[in-house]
């Protein structure tokens, strides 16, 4: 489905390929499940770096992430960064919108990281489990709206962010209900790759 979202806004002469991680959890909720996805994650990017342009790490917690910048000169970016970068732009205060609680520590410090703390309003959660949301699209994507009106309402974001990977289609559902923008991390991301590949190619 991410491999899917990104194809369908990719630019003219890009290629999107998927890689998942076999090892790691089938779906990140806590943050010992994000910190168990990182070095997987750096594997898949370095066995498959000779072979592309540009990575993108879709998780939302951006795992492996800075060991990837670390290890090749390709370059590479992840959902939960791009879609902070994109929610920021022409100083919007942003919001995130998501289904895992237990993750709210490790979301809280990517806009720390990236030099965003003043303009992050917070994250506001759906109601219901995270799993048993991605079971039921309809049900998730009603979960998320009201998460989506909370950071609007009652933090003053002037951008919401559907913070998830696997969020991606309830994103796209959810950006036509709000006057203001909602972001989707995938999109962002294949934007903000793009333009770096773009760039390091015009050196």
């Amino acid at each position: 489905m991410m491999v899917a979202i990104a194809k369908s806004v990719v630019a003219d002469g890009f290629d999107v390929v998927g890689a998942t991680a076999t090892r790691a959890p089938k779906m990140i909720v806590s943050a010992e499940a994000l910190e168990a996805a990182a070095p997987e994650v750096e594997e898949i990017a370095l066995a498959r770096s000779a072979g592309c342009d540009g990575i993108i790490v879709a998780a939302f917690g951006d795992p492996g992430l800075a060991g990837i910048k670390a290890a090749l000169s390709l370059p590479a970016v992840g959902i939960g960064e791009s879609a902070m970068l994109a929610a920021a732009e022409d100083g919007r205060r942003f919001g995130v919108a998501t289904t895992t609680p237990l993750l709210e520590a490790k979301i809280d410090a990517l806009p720390e990281a990236l030099g965003l703390r003043s303009r992050y309003t917070g994250t506001r959660f759906a109601e219901g489990d995270a799993q048993e949301l991605m079971r039921d699209p309809a049900r998730l994507c009603g979960a998320l709206a009201g998460a989506v009106e909370a950071c609007i309402a009652q933090d003053g974001a002037e951008a919401v962010i559907i913070g998830g990977g696997p969020l991606g289609e309830a994103a796209r559902e959810l950006q036509p209900m709000f006057t203001v923008p909602v972001i989707a991390p995938i999109t962002s991301a294949v934007a903000r790759i793009i333009r770096l590949i773009r760039a390091r190619e015009a050196v």
